[in-house]
């Protein structure tokens, strides 16, 4: 059985790629939309009408949205990375400790 830092550095990879499925997933949605919608306005001749400008709007909106989404994604992926960062320095110091500790 490993120690207590294994097991959360175990929890922090977990943690991280369950964000970055995440963003993926968002991400790939994005894009499907984005493809879709290039597509419609290819087929309409140039004209632009109502419809075609509240479609527009609409996806701008959810562009932003979007953003911010992986944006707060991004976020926790860096929060995820210092813990990371940091149990790793733990488990450093703890082993540097451990081996003086035996020497002795």
């Amino acid at each position: 059985m490993g120690y207590d830092g294994e097991r959360a550095d175990a929890l922090a990879l977990d943690q991280l790629e369950a964000v970055l499925r995440e963003v993926a997933d968002e991400l790939a949605g994005w894009r499907a939309r984005a493809l879709k919608a290039e597509a419609q306005r290819g087929g309409g001749g140039g004209r632009v009408d109502a419809e075609a400008r509240s479609r527009v709007a609409d996806l701008e909106s959810e562009n932003r949205e979007l953003r911010q989404h992986v944006s707060a994604a991004r976020e926790r992926v860096q929060g995820l990375l210092a813990r990371m960062t940091f149990l790793e320095d733990q488990a450093r110091e703890a082993e540097g400790n451990g081996v003086r500790r035996g020497a002795r």
